[in-house]
Parts: structure tokens; sequence; C-alpha cells
């Protein structure tokens, strides 16, 4: 058993173009950073940026992704639905109704340890209704206590108070945060005072010079003239893939360290989006 663990930790890939940069640099980065573990938010991987596919899915454990987490985009595509049901390698945000198809945290082992990862939903700006984050950590927590440790938390949430808070609320019982949601990486990645490592928000793979992964007109005529328009992901290059990874003790579940992880393609290039 290992002493130590390190996992990574990527933000929302938005379409082939984030799904090629992940297969493209992914076993680099894990040999490089020597990662034990991968995760990454997939409810952006489908053609169009919304939702992710039961295809998609297979294909990002077979590039070396371990855990898929979630959010808001998570039943754009039916053809999930099923999958969800079946397997515990996509999970969706745990405050959910208890109706809907899967779950929201999964254990998976990782050089003989077993690792926790619980998929969560911020409540403010967001559209959905859904339970207290708060109050259901606290009711998962009871459960995985008695398994492991080392526990991670996708928070996919749109303000950066609301991530903040569920960090420090958690701090020390948890072994990561990571904040989700607004494709927009930010600079305060620490170890909070009791141990649990933070990070408001991992960013994304996609289009550096997109919104949010995203054609930039159509977007900023919206703000312009407040009209509907449709979003078509953008597959030019440069390519952006961040996250961070972090060194997890084991035997206590305390985060050593968390460094910030930015990747750069300047000549990735896609014939088409599927």
């Amino acid at each position: 058993m290992k002493k130590t663990i390190r996992v990574l930790m990527l933000g929302d890939l938005v379409g082939s173009t984030g799904r090629a940069m992940l297969q493209k640099h992914l076993a680099r980065i894990k040999q490089e950073y020597k990662i034990d573990a991968a995760i990454v938010n997939g409810e952006n991987t489908n053609a169009n940026g919304r939702g992710i596919t039961a295809r998609i899915a297979k294909s990002l454990k077979h590039n070396g992704i371990d855990v898929v987490t979630t959010g808001n985009h998570i039943w754009d595509q039916r053809d999930i639905y099923e999958y969800l049901k079946n397997n515990q390698d996509v999970i969706r945000p745990a405050n959910f109704s208890s109706d809907c198809p899967g779950i929201g945290y999964t254990t998976f082992n990782c050089q003989g340890i077993e690792v926790a990862v619980v998929n969560m939903q911020g409540q403010v700006f967001m559209r959905e209704h859904v339970d207290c984050p708060f109050k259901t950590m606290d009711s998962i927590l009871t459960y995985l206590k008695h398994k492991t440790n080392v526990i991670l938390v996708d928070f996919h949430a749109e303000t950066t108070a609301e991530k903040l808070a569920f960090g420090y609320y958690l701090d020390g019982k948890v072994s990561c945060v990571v904040g989700t949601h607004t494709h927009v990486p930010t600079a305060d990645e620490r170890v909070l005072p009791k141990g649990t490592a933070y990070v408001t928000d991992l960013g994304m793979g996609g289009s550096l010079h997109s919104l949010i992964g995203f054609k930039k007109d159509a977007i900023i005529e919206k703000f312009k003239n407040q009209m509907p328009t449709r979003f078509m992901v953008e597959t030019e290059p440069p390519v952006v893939m961040t996250g961070i990874w972090v060194e997890i003790d084991t035997q206590t579940g305390k985060a050593l360290q968390i460094q910030r992880l930015k990747v750069i393609d300047e000549d990735l290039c896609l014939d088409g989006d599927s």
C-alpha cells in the first residue's frame, strides 16, 4: 500500500476539442507528474458541448480516466441514462433527486487504496432546483468515512463564494474540493488549514481563443442584443487543458500539496466534430 498517491483532476472538457486534447496529452501528463489516478468533468464532452454519451464515457475510460464527474448538463443526452443505471464510473451530482438515474458518489481502487469521488452541484444562480449541497455532503460522509479517508469532491457551481464556503465547510473532512462549471481556471489553489486541498475552478479543455470553449461571435451578439443564439463548439487551435494534481497522505486522507496544471497545444487540429 502506497503512503501517498497523486490524483489528477481536470476541468470540463468541451466537445471533441477537449476530448482530443485529453487523448493526446493525458498519458504524458500522468508519466511526467507520477499520477496514480485521473478524474475529469465530462458534462460538456458531446459534439455540441452539451451532455455526454455512453460512447464518450467509454472513450474517456479507455484513454486513462478513472472517474467522470458531471453537472447540470448531465441529462442533455438521453443516451447516458441507461449507462448511469448500470455503471459507476460516471457520476451525476449527488444532490439531484434520488429518482434520477445514476449515483452521486463512487469509489475505486488506486494502488491498493480505496478512493472516493463525490459530485455535488451548487444552488446559487443555477437553474436546477437541487437539495442543499452542505447537508447532502454530511449524509454522504457518514457512509464514506467507514470506507476510506481519501475523498475527492467536484463541486459544480457558479459563484466563487459558494465554492469557497463549501471548501471551508469540508476542510479536514475530505482530501480535496475542486470547483467546476465556469470553464475559467482560478489561481487560488492551496491546502486549507485542516488539510483539504482546494481550488475554486479547474477550468476546461477546449479552444483557448473561445468563450468557455464555444465560438465567440454568436455569444458576444447575445450579450449585445439578448436574443437567443446557438452555442457552437470552437475547434480552432491553440487548445488548452487545465486542472490540478493533488498529493494525498493515504493514512490520514489529508492533502500534502496541490499544483496547478495548464497544457497548451498550438497544433491540435480536428477534421470535424463528432
